[in-house]
């Protein structure tokens, strides 16, 4: 058998004592993480046709990178919302469309995440898609970003319809050329969306559901998944085409931060 030195084996005791020590953190971090309650779901475990496009997983956002709390790309919400989603897409479906979420329940650490994001000026990688027209200066004041989310309480999704049979989106590329989001739908990023005017997460006036220069089919378009949602119990956010509450909310007070993983929904035993 080899022996070591004295200084060798000094060396390998702090590797030892490193690797224990990155080992007892990752596994105090998963002991601490808070769960979820036991009414929140993953969507697909209750409608796996609704299509999932989790953006804040992806660099393809307004912060130009993965968000804090998204460890996959999973749509999670309170089970009463997932189930009304379920009645929306079974409507939508004999009509030849399918809903498609971007974002559903969203952590505190993203939402600090957004606020950081925002009181940082410098930093305008994504101005051309999200915000050509907005000074970043204004994101708080205008209400585009905020301390607290909706999102947050587990009843609230950012979705869209798609045409059937859907094609697939192409995945974004960091650095690409970035187009002004209000670009028409030829220009814009590709998206397997039908045309609602304007993209996903537009910060521009456009965006606000009924705004009167949004006519013709964008107009159509927009008004099928309102009135379709909010036959069902639904509230839109009159300033984002794309966010609906269900109504009334399980947790309308608790604005929750576990992670967006399958993890933050097991059970213990």
């Amino acid at each position: 058998m080899t022996r070591l030195s004295g200084p060798a084996r000094g060396v390998v005791a702090v590797l030892v004592a490193l690797l224990t020590v990155t080992a007892a953190s990752a596994t105090a971090r998963a002991r601490t993480d808070p769960r979820a309650p036991a009414d929140f779901v993953a969507l697909g475990t209750v409608d796996p046709t609704i299509l999932q496009e989790m953006r804040y997983f992806t660099p393809h956002n307004f912060v130009g990178e993965r968000v804090d709390g998204y460890r996959q790309p999973l749509c999670i919400l309170t089970r009463p919302a997932a189930e009304a989603l379920h009645k929306a897409q079974t409507n939508l479906l004999r009509q030849g469309y399918t809903l498609k979420v971007y974002d559903c329940y969203r952590p505190q650490r993203a939402v600090n995440h957004f606020v950081r994001w925002a009181e940082d000026l410098n930093d305008q990688d994504m101005k051309g898609e999200f915000y050509p027209n907005v000074d970043k200066t204004r994101l708080f004041e205008d209400g585009y970003i905020a301390e607290k989310s909706g999102h947050s309480r587990g009843s609230t999704m950012d979705l869209t319809i798609v045409k059937l049979p859907a094609t697939r989106t192409r995945p974004y590329l960091p650095g690409e050329p970035l187009v002004p989001c209000h670009a028409p739908q030829q220009q814009r990023f590709p998206d397997n969306s039908v045309d609602m005017g304007t993209g996903f997460d537009c910060f521009d006036t456009l965006a606000h559901t009924l705004d009167p220069r949004v006519q013709g089919q964008q107009r159509a378009n927009r008004t099928l998944l309102k009135g379709t949602l909010e036959a069902l119990g639904f509230v839109n956010l009159a300033e984002e085409w794309w966010h609906y509450t269900f109504k009334p909310e399980p947790y309308p007070d608790t604005y929750f931060d576990f992670p967006v993983s399958a993890a933050s929904l097991a059970r213990r035993a």
